[in-house]
């Protein structure tokens, strides 16, 4: 577009319109997508934690203040009167109900105000703490991605799942068939026992600490302790093994590379992309799957509206409730309704979703200890 002389305002007028011409026309390319560092988003997800604490104190200093104030105004009664009968030196009421009665209308009003307010602030309290444990949970997905991203190499990815066929690296103490199962010794060729369910002798249903920890009986059914685990694989790799027999004698026998972290992670397994696959989890990226412990009374699995362990049995790696839960209530018999069931000893790809196992073990052998046997 030519624009012909002529005065100063229609000169820069045509000046202008051809300059937004010429950029119709040749648009500016676009900006490059921009992705949070990890950096960002620790800062983040730290600052979004320091805010609920924040409105989790003043939502507590608040109540605290209506509570005081709202004492005060009930102990007040027949002295808060009108200013024309302050002069007078209060009267005792004779009783109770005659010191409510002589408590002026607009005292009346404000304490039922102050009750609605309080009750306000206690469903805000509500909120924040919900909130605080959103929180809480996404930055402890934030911390399993970046160890889980750490931990990606060309070998770790390559490792996939064993064949169920190589039950000769499996110490027989572990093979489910009888007496088997009562074997005293934990340790045996690099393998380690860290679970054993077979009667229901042991209430599985138990809080962080006790997961931790370990707790029942080695020479019967019987959890580790995840610390235990975690200082016999330290910061290596390991393989996992898993033993199951269903209600008709049947055995299954998996193993697999994991990795646990530490306390600091929830005692997070990760598994490779091929692992988590072959066992049925549906939220796995081609760096694999993280999957924090979950008691009761710790709720780190990957649902945002739910708290497995609470709405199963026991502690476990869960990830959406629905894949497997071998630390779920024992069932001496397959119950018939399906909603009592769920809570059971399930492996969903082996006899499905609910399906009660009657026995089950778990052992991990550490990397190293793995090839040098």
């Amino acid at each position: 577009m030519r624009c012909a002389p002529t005065a100063g305002a229609a000169l820069v007028l045509c000046a202008a319109t051809a300059g937004l011409l010429s950029a119709q026309g040749h648009p500016a390319p676009p900006e490059p997508p921009r992705f949070a560092s990890w950096d960002e988003m620790n800062v983040l997800a730290h600052g979004l934690l320091q805010l609920g604490h924040g409105l989790r104190e003043h939502v507590e200093r608040t109540r605290g203040h209506l509570g005081a104030l709202e004492q005060r105004l009930s102990a007040c009664g027949a002295a808060c009167q009108s200013p024309g009968a302050s002069a007078a030196p209060p009267q005792v009421p004779e009783s109770p109900v005659a010191g409510r009665e002589a408590a002026p209308e607009a005292l009346r009003s404000l304490q039922t105000q102050l009750k609605a307010q309080n009750s306000r602030i206690e469903q805000l309290f509500q909120k924040v703490a919900q909130q605080q444990r959103h929180l809480e949970k996404q930055q402890l997905r934030i911390q399993n991605l970046q160890s889980q991203i750490g931990l990606l190499a060309p070998t770790h990815l390559s490792n996939g799942m064993a064949k169920p066929a190589r039950k000769k690296r499996l110490p027989k103490m572990a093979q489910l068939v009888g007496p088997a199962f009562n074997a005293s010794r934990l340790h045996n060729g690099g393998w380690t026992v860290i679970q054993r369910r077979q009667d229901g002798s042991v209430d599985f249903d138990r809080s962080w600490e006790a997961y931790k920890a370990g707790f029942g009986d080695p020479q019967g059914e019987f959890w580790l302790g995840l610390e235990k685990v975690h200082r016999i694989t330290g910061d290596r790799g390991s393989r996992l093994a898993v033993q199951l027999q269903d209600w008709d004698g049947n055995a299954e026998s998996l193993q697999f590379p994991v990795h646990l972290g530490g306390e600091d992670t929830a005692y997070s397994l990760q598994l490779t992309a091929p692992v988590a696959s072959k066992l049925g989890a549906t939220m796995v990226t081609p760096g694999g799957l993280s999957l924090p412990f979950s008691t009761r009374d710790k709720d780190h699995d990957l649902r945002g509206d739910k708290n497995c362990a609470k709405s199963l049995s026991g502690g476990w790696w869960f990830g959406t409730c629905s894949h497997s839960n071998l630390n779920g209530q024992y069932f001496r018999s397959i119950p018939r309704q399906r909603q009592q069931r769920k809570k059971g000893i399930f492996w969903k790809t082996w006899r499905g979703r609910y399906y009660p196992l009657q026995a089950t073990t778990m052992l991990i052998q550490p990397t190293v200890a793995a090839a040098a046997s």
